[in-house]
């Protein structure tokens, strides 16, 4: 019964959702003639809108441990990924620490809002496959956050994981943020179950799922080797991982 009704509420999901964007794109250009602060605001809420689309399918959010989030500093956020319903409960729970994304080239054009955001909201656009273009992309983002004390969201295992298993580390861009933004904090961030909205592809979704976020104890930068950086966050984010 569960997957007979989960095909006309993925439906209406999907309608709500791309009404969701199609009415932020022009909130978010008017908004962005405001200044950023502006723009910011109205991303926030387009975020909250898509979290409260999933709601639809029954799915339930806990973000657990933000108050260990440090303020008024650099953050380096680093998760592991399972779906693109990441990325619109990090923006919208962790909001007030301005978080922005290294995303591949390829989303920043041709969706609404999404595309948007990505060109004008402090977030970078990364070519994978050419080097030359992606390290100078990220340094320029460390150096965003270190002056604006911001924060930098990566996902370093790269792709997203199909099965909720977490993926190898690649050391590349976090090596980079960490080189450019030296009074960063390390902020490891555990994602469970988003996976499962799209174990069956993408139409239809799953139903009924409880995603959580598990933020773990945040740890200052500066001063420590690079290498005992990369295996305590990979170490905190896959720990907090359920097999």
């Amino acid at each position: 019964m569960k997957k007979i009704l989960s095909y006309p509420i993925s439906a209406l999901y999907y309608l709500c959702f791309g009404l969701s964007l199609v009415v932020f794109h022009p909130i978010q250009w008017i908004c962005l003639r405001f200044g950023y602060e502006a723009h910011k605001r109205s991303v926030s809420v387009l975020n909250l809108f898509l979290v409260r689309c999933t709601n639809i399918l029954g799915t339930t959010y806990r973000f657990e441990n933000i108050a260990l989030v440090p303020e008024g500093v650099p953050l380096i956020i680093v998760s592991n990924h399972q779906s693109m319903y990441d990325i619109p409960a990090i923006i919208w729970y962790m909001r007030k620490f301005h978080p922005k994304f290294i995303s591949k080239k390829e989303l920043g054009h041709g969706i609404p809002s999404v595309s948007f955001n990505l060109r004008h909201g402090g977030s970078v656009l990364i070519d994978r496959k050419d080097p030359k273009q992606a390290l100078p992309a990220i340094k320029a983002m460390a150096g965003y956050i270190e002056r604006y004390k911001r924060s930098a969201v990566i996902f370093p295992e790269g792709t997203r994981s199909k099965n909720g298993a977490p993926k190898r580390f690649s050391e590349n861009g976090l090596k980079i943020l960490c080189k450019y933004a030296p009074s960063a904090y390390i902020v490891p961030l555990s994602i469970n179950n988003s996976w499962k909205l799209v174990r069956n592809g993408n139409f239809p979704l799953t139903l009924c799922n409880h995603l959580t976020f598990t933020v773990h104890q945040p740890f200052a930068i500066k001063d420590v080797p690079f290498k005992e950086i990369f295996e305590r966050t990979e170490n905190a984010v896959k720990q907090g991982i359920i097999k």
